[in-house]
């Protein structure tokens, strides 16, 4: 039985390494959320594949919203009351938002066909070739491209003009185009915002009464090729969340509190959290050094202050 009273929505890819390892100590994080039994929700461009592994090493058996908000997965009995509109994906009941595949695979094919754009898709390539692009072991690589609802690829060739026209006649289609880095996600509806209604709603029948939604999103740099969809996910925690929590990697113009000298090799990039009031983005409260010893306490603390 659900007893929580707040539900925390997290994007999770700037936590885990490309091979899966845990960054800036997130795992403190989700220990702490355990303790107080605060439901934690990992919004993130990772297939279910991907996350079988991070979620048994992290303990984590909440839903999670994958594929760049293409779905919203729920394990197996979590909750008694369902979403009208569901399918079975392995041992996942799905809420699903974007249209399933082969939807993407046809409308990225037919677009680059149209515009005469060389959009290699990770589907495409041999096993060889998908490792040699990843960087990944076979196994790992594999996971990447078996997917429910988007389409993976990378453009070939393609010039910036040529990039921003593709996604301007994406756009005309109603596609959803994400620039997740390495390489680019097509998807017939992707939308993190209604994934995050849906499964509020969930909660909130279940619970009967509102159960209060703290986002809690990684900002980056400008430089970074990611910038657009990471901001992409922030908007929708700030859209969807009663609450959302700004970890931002650019560097802030006030005063860091507790904010420590890196004295080693490893030290993580200077980042700071910004705690971020919905209706007041421009005026973040509470900014913390995200390489402060206490920084997951006091993220806690914020979130425990309601």
């Amino acid at each position: 039985m659900i007893r929580r009273t707040q539900t925390i929505f997290v994007t999770l890819d700037p936590f885990l390494s490309l091979h899966g390892a845990v960054l800036h100590h997130f795992d403190q994080f989700l220990a702490g959320l355990d303790e107080q039994e605060f439901p934690c929700i990992w919004l993130t461009g990772l297939t279910r594949a991907q996350l079988d592994e991070p979620r048994r090493r992290l303990g984590h058996n909440d839903p999670f919203i994958g594929e760049s908000g293409c779905g919203v997965y729920l394990p197996e009995d979590y909750f008694h009351l369902k979403s009208g509109n569901t399918i079975r994906l392995g041992r996942f009941t799905c809420i699903p938002v974007a249209k399933p595949q082969p939807a993407a695979a046809e409308a990225l094919e037919e677009l680059a066909t149209d515009l005469d754009i060389a959009a290699v898709s990770l589907r495409s390539l041999s096993p060889r070739e998908l490792v040699q692009n990843t960087g990944l072991p076979a196994s790992e690589a594999d996971q990447i491209r078996m997917r429910d609802f988007d389409e993976l690829f990378f453009f070939a060739g393609a010039t910036e003009s040529g990039i921003a026209k593709f996604a301007t006649e994406a756009a005309v289609r109603g596609l959803n185009l994400q620039n997740l880095g390495t390489f680019w996600s097509l998807s017939c509806g992707a939308d993190y915002a209604k994934c995050i209604r849906e499964l509020g709603a969930l909660y909130d029948r279940a619970l009967r009464y509102h159960a209060f939604r703290v986002g809690v999103g990684v900002d980056s740099p400008a430089s970074t090729s990611e910038t657009a969809t990471r901001e992409t996910r922030i908007k929708a925690l700030a859209a969807s969340c009663d609450r959302t929590l700004l970890l931002s990697g650019r560097q802030s113009s006030g005063h860091l509190a507790g904010a420590t000298e890196a004295d080693d090799d490893l030290a993580e990039p200077a980042e700071s959290i910004h705690v971020v009031n919905a209706a007041q983005q421009s005026r973040p409260q509470n900014v913390f050094h995200l390489r402060s010893p206490d920084v997951w306490e006091s993220v806690l603390a914020a979130i425990l202050s309601r």
